[in-house]
């Protein structure tokens, strides 16, 4: 190679052997390793809520798919059913247990109930008391216990037995809460990730090329938050809906905790993956490797492409569902189109610009 092909060559991958690829790869790993633990240590303290926050959308599924509307008639004709966060203090009513309840040396089975007012105990504090004896098989629990009921200054909505999933195991709550924080310090550490793999491609570009790094990171962090987001709040809960109602009510519902987080994971994962395509383009378009007309050129592929990934993506097996992934999709590649034709350019060499 004479000296005015070695200058048409990206500065430093000219002058890197195999064996410096290689160790500059295990560098990045390395460094990515350790990223993704630190951020794992961070989300081991809050992965408890973590986890309440990915099953809001299957807890409303859930209870979607267990619920038997009953219409509901009175005196008046106006009576309705109120959310437990209407309940002020001084109001009563009758408790319900739903769930076996260790109260003091007795543990309350599901369906007894007993009288219960909000008031205030000894420091102040609002809470739910009994306001008569409750017997169980070996104990008599006294007016005046505090029930499990969360306040603030009102009542805390609580998952109901519908909504809660199940764990089978002993180790199992504890490998639950390890996935949850490992799946969140993946997301935590995209900004991270990308910069690693942006600086072991970079020795390939040429050095005014290498000035995308900002763009591309800050363009492929929010995207990824938005694919994430756009899987959380869109996606997800119509699959969920779909998958849960099947049976018509026929099915008792026993979701494993672990299969459902695998499931919403894996889904926002992957869309917030897909929602990169914008800021790719972008990166590619400004070096100059693609550009709107090749995208164009390339639509019929490309759209078999995007089908193909939806139907591997999408939870479910029918078109609705699997085209709730398509969209977004084909939506991206569009706006990858326009993103391509603004900002694309014929590649350059460095000796061209003049860097």
């Amino acid at each position: 190679m004479d000296e005015n092909e070695s200058n048409q060559l990206p500065e430093r991958a000219a002058n890197m052997s195999f064996l410096e690829h290689l160790d500059e790869l295990r560098k990045r790993l390395v460094n990515s390793v350790i990223i993704i633990v630190v951020a794992f240590t961070i989300c081991w303290f809050v992965s408890d809520r973590i986890y309440d926050f990915l099953s809001v959308p299957i807890r409303q599924a859930l209870s979607e798919a267990a619920r038997r509307e009953l219409p509901i008639s009175g005196v008046t004709g106006e009576e309705k059913l109120l959310p437990l966060s209407c309940i002020r203090e001084g109001d009563g009513g009758r408790y319900i247990f739903d769930r076996s309840t260790k109260l003091g040396a007795t543990v309350v089975v599901p369906g007894s109930s007993v009288l219960a007012q909000v008031s205030r105990d000894s420091e102040g504090k609002l809470g739910l008391f009994t306001t008569e004896p409750l017997i169980t098989n070996n104990a008599v629990v006294p007016k005046g216990v505090r029930l499990p009921v969360e306040f603030d200054e009102v009542a805390k909505d609580q998952p109901n037995a519908d909504e809660r999933m199940t764990v089978t195991t002993a180790t199992e709550q504890f490998t639950l809460f390890v996935t949850v924080s490992l799946y969140a310090a993946i997301a935590l550490s995209v900004p991270l990730l990308l910069w690693q793999v942006w600086m072991f491609i970079s020795p390939a570009l040429y050095k005014h090329e290498r000035a995308y790094v900002t763009p591309f990171i800050g363009l492929s962090t929010v995207s990824f938050v938005i694919g994430a987001a756009f899987a959380y709040y869109i996606l997800f809960p119509p699959a969920a809906r779909y998958l849960l109602g099947l049976g018509g009510g026929d099915f008792q519902l026993l979701l494993k905790a672990s299969d459902y987080l695998d499931f919403i994971t894996i889904i926002m994962l992957a869309m917030g993956l897909i929602f990169q395509m914008p800021a790719i383009s972008y990166v590619l378009a400004r070096i100059g490797i693609i550009s709107a007309g090749l995208l164009v050129r390339s639509w019929k592929v490309s759209l078999v492409v995007i089908l193909i990934v939806a139907a591997v993506v999408s939870p479910t097996g029918d078109v609705p569902n699997m085209m709730l992934f398509a969209t977004p999709m084909i939506g991206l590649y569009i706006v990858s189109i326009f993103i391509a034709w603004f900002f694309g350019k014929k590649r350059r060499t460095t000796d061209e610009t003049g860097s």
